[in-house]
């Protein structure tokens, strides 16, 4: 909402300057977004009257004008402007004066002739942002020799407030001036507005047949309008000042009286009326055409105004072109109703329009204040168009109005709310400044909520108008005091913040991607998951539950690749969906994806691209965290968004707890991605869960290694082997080391050499050459007949 001070000040006038106005208001809860003057600097422009015009004798498009600026002698100004006239009142920037843009003006002589000033247009004066086509015509009855800053009031302020949702009742000048009021204690005096006596009897019928949507619609016919006339100066200046465009005098009232008392109106062309005036739902497939020239399909869910013949307009968001008023308009049916905030919330934004009647009507416009502004916008339209009034006629459903909503409020509860007690005879009294009724009582106050506060409802509505009212800033601040006991630190347990710290570490950077992704996606990176569909997605690629963060993160990549960054580490945790609704499992998950160089190009870096192992071992690191890595398993495995040759399960304690590959090439191909990627995701209960760390004496005594190359079956994996040998090698075996794999010269094809290397150790004596030998033909005779397995010579 954007008002001018001066024109709330009409309304009512606290003794506070502009700022202290401003600050007042948002700290009543309708917090003021800007502040800024109505126009911009300028000084030595004066109301002057221009007294005898002749042609340039040298110039066909310039006059020789002589101006009246109340200095005593009439001043010579050579002028272009097509519309000057002798006998006009304009604003006369005399030599010396500052227009806006620091422009000064000087004597001057044009084509030969002296000019001592200059007659000025809007523009020049900062009044108007397009090039005005003439100069400024002021109001016969301007004073000349008076200042035109002080004639125009230019000394004032626009205030522009962001109003919540619920403050409807706000949307206009006389809503504001209630608050101010009620800040202030101040009486709030607005314009008188009296019932115009009709001149004539003749009447436009109306059906409305749809009194739920539209309980009440006032509607008045005024004969022999001059459409032509001009819209009077102070009142162009009002809507500049709030925002809005002067469009031709009948818009212009309609628009005004919108802005001072918050009721949207609308006049249509009685010419184009036929039959009568009908408010119903629109049928399925009927077409209007909008005042802004746009075509559009009504459906059967949109509250029409309409005739005989079709729509007429969107009920309380926009006129039709073909029924509203233009240049040929001599009779105007003048419409004020009200409309329910349910029948017009989300009708704007269906059809793609946002109007300052719908903004108006969703929020809630007072149900008792459709007469009223007939009246105030018939008056106004007299006395600039003017025409003959008929009477107002009105068809109402009393039933279907918003009824009386009785609210109780506690004194029990105010205090506990609030920290303080309040007197009693303070609160009633906030409550009827507010437009309440009040009942009090020792114990509550009952209040009425007036027509125009839609968002009273409950106690708590009118616990927080009393704690605005009475003043945030005079509540009273306490700390919550509570007597906590520390929270368990469960030391066996990784916390999230450390894993996310070490993926940075070695080089990763957090992601965050949506939960909803693309059904396309998902399905060729697992084409056999179920999750949710969702009913009303933000968009149409972001329509299903992600079943993994695999989606995400290959999104995240190609967004990544499309921008030229060829080397991509990411993480992510969150949550995964899957199976239907009424039996979905939500399983937090970490989740990442390498691609590109294995390190940052520089001097002294390789061109090597990131394997397999390089991700594996990222992951490593992050297991071995939870400080218990013999408790993770890495086994073949397939998975449809993984290369077959290139992936592993991941299991913890025998549970499968994640997976871990290269993206499958058939997918890269249907993704278009021209490198490889390769990706893992664990589930994050398990990834969090270790042991806690216990101490272990060191042994004094020397340790024993054993070092045994095997050669196995080239498809055996490396763990069954060690898993054979911790069976054998005792409970003294501190460590067992990989240190070689060789397949080549020496060894039989379809065979592979596997070197470790055992590590024994005795806390408390030295192990003999004999024990370890035992341990070793062990060790030896279970690969051999379990694993076929052979010691290299």
């Amino acid at each position: 909402m954007k008002f001018s001070e001066q024109w709330l000040r009409d309304w009512v006038s606290p003794q506070l300057a502009t700022q202290a106005l401003a600050d007042q208001i948002t700290m009543a809860g309708l917090e003021v977004d800007a502040v800024e003057p109505v126009a911009a600097s300028f000084e030595g422009v004066m109301v002057a009257e221009v007294v005898s015009r002749e042609p340039h004798p040298d110039a066909d498009k310039l006059n020789v004008c002589r101006v009246d600026d109340g200095s005593g002698e009439t001043v010579q100004v050579v002028c272009g402007a097509p519309n000057v006239a002798v006998g006009q009142k304009v604003a006369f920037a005399r030599v010396g004066a500052v227009l806006p843009g620091d422009f000064r003006i000087r004597k001057a002589k044009l084509r030969g002739v002296e000019s001592r000033g200059m007659i000025c247009s809007a523009s020049e004066l900062g009044l108007e942002e397009e090039t005005s086509h003439g100069i400024l015509e002021l109001p016969g009855d301007a004073p000349t020799g008076e200042s035109f800053r002080a004639f125009m009031g230019l000394d004032d302020h626009t205030i522009e407030v962001d109003l919540t949702p619920n403050r409807g009742d706000c949307l206009s000048v006389k809503g504001m001036a209630r608050e101010v009021g009620v800040l202030n204690r101040l009486a709030v005096e607005g314009p008188e507005i009296v019932a115009v006596a009709p001149t004539h009897d003749e009447t436009f019928p109306v059906r409305v047949e749809d009194e739920e949507r539209c309980p009440r619609y006032i509607g008045r016919l005024i004969k022999g309008v001059d459409v032509s006339a001009e819209t009077p100066l102070w009142m162009v200046e009002r809507l500049r000042r709030s925002g809005i465009r002067a469009i031709d005098p009948v818009v212009d009232v309609t628009n005004y009286v919108m802005l001072e008392l918050g009721q949207p109106l609308h006049a249509f062309d009685r010419a184009n009326l036929h039959g009568a005036v009908i408010v119903r739902l629109a049928r399925e497939g009927e077409r209007l055409v909008l005042l802004d020239g746009q075509e559009i399909t009504l459906t059967d869910a949109t509250l029409v105004i309409a005739d005989e013949r079709g729509p007429l307009a969107i009920a309380g968001v926009m006129g039709g072109e073909h029924s509203g008023v233009g240049t040929e308009t001599r009779d105007i049916f003048l419409e004020s109703a009200f409309f329910s905030p349910l029948a017009v919330a989300g009708q704007a934004r269906h059809y793609g329009l946002h109007t300052d009647a719908s903004h108006r009507f969703e929020r809630g416009v007072d149900p008792q204040l459709a007469r009223e502004a007939a009246e105030r916008a018939t008056r106004l339209l007299l006395e600039i168009t003017g025409g003959e009034p008929g009477p107002l006629i009105e068809a109402v459903s009393t039933e279907q109005l918003p009824g009386e909503r009785r609210v109780r409020l506690r004194a029990a509860r105010l205090e506990q709310a609030l920290g303080k007690a309040l007197p009693s005879a303070e609160v009633g009294e906030i409550l009827e400044r507010l437009g309440m009724a009040v009942e009090t009582t020792a114990e509550e106050w009952v209040a009425w909520a007036p027509s125009w506060r839609f968002d009273i409802a409950i106690e708590e509505d009118l616990i927080e108008e009393v704690a605005r009212i009475h003043g945030y800033n005079r509540l009273p601040v306490r700390r919550p005091a509570a007597r906590l006991s520390l929270r368990p630190d469960h030391e066996a347990r990784t916390p999230l913040g450390r894993l996310r710290r070490q993926m940075v570490a070695r080089g990763y950077q957090e992601a965050v991607t949506y939960s909803f992704v693309s059904p396309e996606l998902q399905q060729a990176l697992l084409p056999r998951v179920v999750s949710p569909v969702l009913a009303n997605p933000i968009s149409s690629d972001l329509s299903v539950m992600r079943a993994s963060l695999f989606p995400g993160l290959v999104r995240a990549l190609m967004h990544n690749l499309n921008r030229q960054q060829t080397r991509v580490r990411l993480f992510e945790t969150g949550l995964v969906f899957r199976g239907e609704l009424d039996e979905l499992h939500q399983t937090p998950m970490l989740g990442g994806l390498v691609c590109g160089t294995r390190e940052p190009e520089g001097w002294a870096g390789g061109r090597d691209r990131v394997d397999f192992f390089d991700l594996k071992g990222d992951l490593e690191s992050l297991l071995a965290m939870g400080g218990e890595p013999e408790a993770w398993r890495f086994e073949p495995g397939e998975h449809s968004a993984l290369h077959p040759g290139q992936c592993a399960r991941l299991l913890y304690r025998g549970e499968e707890a994640g997976w871990i590959g290269t993206l499958h090439p058939a997918v890269r191909g249907q993704l278009g991605l021209k490198v490889d990627a390769l990706l893992f995701e664990v589930r994050l209960d398990a990834l969090t869960q270790g042991r806690v760390p216990s101490f272990s004496p060191l042994s004094r005594h020397p340790e024993v290694r054993r070092d045994l190359a095997f050669l196995v079956d080239e498809s055996l994996p490396v763990q069954a082997l060690l898993d054979s040998i911790h069976g054998q090698a005792g409970e003294w075996l501190t460590e067992s080391r990989l240190f070689d794999v060789y397949q080549g010269q020496g060894v039989p094809e379809g065979r592979k050499s596997i070197a470790l290397g055992l590590t024994w150790q005795h806390p408390s004596r030295t192990l003999n050459d004999d024990e370890i030998n035992q341990l070793v033909d062990a060790i030896v005779a279970e690969a051999r007949q379990h694993l076929g397995a052979e010691l290299r010579g």
